[in-house]
């Protein structure tokens, strides 16, 4: 039986150091799961894995148990004597994590352990700066390093406008345009995945992620879907997947993304822009609201930076804000916004129980 160089698949000398804390056990890497039942890759092959009683009771989140991407110790290298039994997560050095849809605040991981954060955006009906920027600023904050990935070029009618739009907001992003049509893209995108190097694929669904995964491999590993009628793709990926490119790395492909949610966003990086603006306020604590001297809105009357995306800076900060303050605390700091303060509120009721009184 071939052995697997573990190092190929991502493994790096923090983690074998950490490993050895754990006798008896063997590090795997998580490449799937549904449900309770994970799929692990060892140095012997894949093999079929569940958590252990110990960790099961352990864990305090959704965030806590193992994700796609995860190293963890294993009781064994193969499915010869039964499923495998994970025993341990090691600590991650990167996660892309978003908030679940609805209205806990649970955090829902959706790959670990990754270098690089490929954005994919199509570059016909997708195509959406706002949801570009939300995708950076959680992706900065994940640990890895974020790359724009724009898809389907050969349905764009005018990419120069695309491109200048995206120079606006993503500062210091690198920018990949792809077609399945030809390979040109493939050399650049290589770059990402040397030495051992994992590469998540992120974005909404039918941008075109398994396509591009299955142009890498050389042929056709994971199911794609066609361009529906309204010039949008169909959604294909269910569940996420890690994939070993021989002789390159690891590509995460992920279900499509229909809500975003933030709990945690690197806004700093993914509007440096307006941070860089904000510095040269007059007022240290400027709101870029009303107050005279304000650089960023002297910078929107100069159209140097769009209402629309300081907007989207506000809302994203505001969301980040609110997802994590317990529901008494959010309730408070949306009064303060309303209001301006608790006190502020009493008055605005004390006020209007003094005009009913008079009615």
């Amino acid at each position: 039986m071939n052995t697997i160089d573990m190092k190929h698949l991502g493994l790096t000398e923090t983690f074998i150091q950490e490993s050895q804390k754990y006798r008896d056990l063997y590090i795997g890497r998580v490449s799937s799961q549904f449900k309770s039942v994970y799929k692990v890759i060892t140095e012997k092959g894949e093999l079929t894995a569940e958590i252990s009683g110990k960790f099961l009771h352990s864990v305090g989140a959704m965030s806590e148990y193992p994700s796609v991407g995860d190293f963890v110790m294993v009781d064994r290298t193969d499915n010869v004597q039964g499923n495998g039994i994970i025993h341990h997560i090691l600590t991650r050095k990167s996660v892309f994590a978003r908030k679940v849809a609805g209205t806990t605040s649970d955090l829902q991981v959706v790959a670990t352990n990754i270098d690089t954060i490929l954005i994919c955006m199509s570059l016909n009906n997708d195509f959406n700066l706002r949801r570009l920027e939300r995708y950076l600023s959680i992706a900065w904050d994940s640990g890895a390093t974020p790359v724009i990935m724009l898809t389907k070029s050969d349905l764009c009618k005018d990419l120069e406008s695309r491109l200048y739009d995206i120079s606006l907001i993503a500062i210091g992003v690198d920018v990949l345009v792809t077609t399945s049509l030809s390979d040109d893209w493939q050399p650049a995108m290589k770059t990402y995945l040397s030495g051992g190097q994992t590469v998540a694929f992120i974005g909404s669904s039918g941008v075109g992620k398994s396509t591009l995964i299955n142009c890498l491999l050389g042929h056709s590993v994971l199911d794609t879907g066609g361009i529906r009628n309204d010039d949008k793709g169909r959604h294909t990926t269910t569940r996420r997947e890690l994939i070993f490119l021989p002789g390159l790395g690891v590509v995460i492909d992920t279900p499509g993304m229909r809500e975003l949610g933030i709990i945690s966003a690197n806004l700093s990086k993914s509007f440096a822009d307006i941070d860089d603006l904000a510095a040269q306020c007059h007022f240290n604590d400027c709101s870029h609201k009303s107050e005279p001297k304000c650089a960023v809105q002297k910078a929107i009357e100069d159209g140097h930076l769009s209402v629309e995306r300081l907007e989207s800076y506000w809302k994203l900060e505001k969301e980040a804000k609110y997802d994590n303050l317990n529901s008494r605390m959010i309730e408070k700091e949306k009064i303060t916004d309303i209001f301006g303060s608790m006190s502020g509120m009493k008055n605005v009721r004390k006020f209007f129980r003094e005009q009913n009184k008079r009615r």
